[in-house]
């Protein structure tokens, strides 16, 4: 099992201490958070940390969507955030799951989340003292590091909306059905998310000070307008993908147009030609010598006037 503890001294100095006896060492605050699997997690956390068999379950629970619960005198919060590690499903953001009470805290993870690495500077430059500021700090650190990969996916379709040309259909149409199932897959989790910080700001408890709670309501706030945006993309998304659709349609209709005007020129060539190539006789003027010439003249002048015709109707026009 791997892991880390750090704690603040009654003095406030900020330890990183070892995980095993981290949460029996006296100090007025202790985080302690792990990485590891389920089976291993919930021997620690039963054993050494003494937590109730429901919430040893909820922090390692195989499927997870952001929540938050009141449990006796703290709160449980799922939440979601980016990950540098292949998750290998269909989730885009990995968990991170806290008990909170007062002046304890701890977290599992199975992967490795980006904004925990936020999170520790912060623990290590003593901005966070209590449970409140760590669940806040977490919170900010998520929100902040998933807004510019939200926006770049907003970017992209711009760019691809100012780019629309009917040579890059199939790319722009691939670019465009992955923009819209990550902004689906985002979407699952932003407004689940915002529903938790939202709760968790308003549950009761001494170990959450005014400034924490307000910190909490404006993370939720922004995941919000992280769920609206990606929203709005996905909408987007899907009438970027009606409109190649419908370029793509076009671009069919022309060639098939080209297609058509060319039988409709050689369809009547076909007919002399086919007539004067029968092996019977009486057709007029079969024996003269100039024959030849005369029907390829006439077959060029058909030609011609029929493709002079859908000129002058612009049907090669897209």
């Amino acid at each position: 099992m791997s892991g880390f503890a750090w704690r603040v001294t009654a003095e406030g100095a900020v330890e990183q201490v070892a995980v095993s006896g981290a949460l029996t060492c006296g100090a007025p605050f202790v985080w302690v958070h792990l990485t590891t699997n389920a089976e291993q997690a919930q021997s620690w956390l039963r054993d050494e940390a003494g937590l109730a068999t429901h919430l040893v379950e909820a922090l390692t629970a195989a499927e997870t969507r952001p929540r938050c619960e009141k449990m006796s005198d703290g709160a449980f919060v799922n939440l979601r955030g980016r990950t540098d590690e292949d998750i290998g499903s269909s989730d885009v953001l990995a968990s991170i799951r806290i008990w909170a009470t007062k002046g304890r805290v701890v977290s599992v993870t199975r992967k490795h989340l980006v904004a925990l690495d936020e999170l520790v500077a912060e623990m290590k430059a003593g901005e966070v003292r209590d449970p409140g500021d760590l669940i806040a700090a977490a919170a900010a650190a998520i929100t902040e590091d998933l807004d510019p990969v939200v926006a770049d996916l907003g970017d992209w379709l711009d760019d691809c909306e100012q780019g629309l040309r009917t040579d890059q259909v199939f790319e722009l149409r691939r670019g465009v059905t992955k923009v819209r199932s990550e902004a689906i897959n985002y979407r699952r989790f932003l407004n689940p998310q915002r529903t938790a910080l939202e709760k968790l700001a308003a549950l009761p408890g001494d170990w959450l000070a005014d400034d924490d709670r307000a910190h909490l309501s404006a993370a939720a706030d922004r995941a919000a307008r992280m769920a609206e945006e990606v929203e709005a993309i996905r909408e987007r998304a899907a009438l970027m993908h009606e409109a190649l659709t419908d370029l793509r349609a076009e671009q069919l209709d022309q060639r098939s147009l080209l297609i058509a005007v060319a039988a409709m020129i050689f369809l009547p060539l076909t007919f002399i030609t086919g007539l004067y190539g029968m092996n019977v006789k009486g057709l007029p003027y079969a024996e003269a010598s100039w024959a030849f010439d005369a029907i390829f003249g006439g077959c060029a002048v058909i030609a011609v006037g029929i493709t002079v015709f859908f000129l002058r109707r612009h049907w090669f026009q897209g």
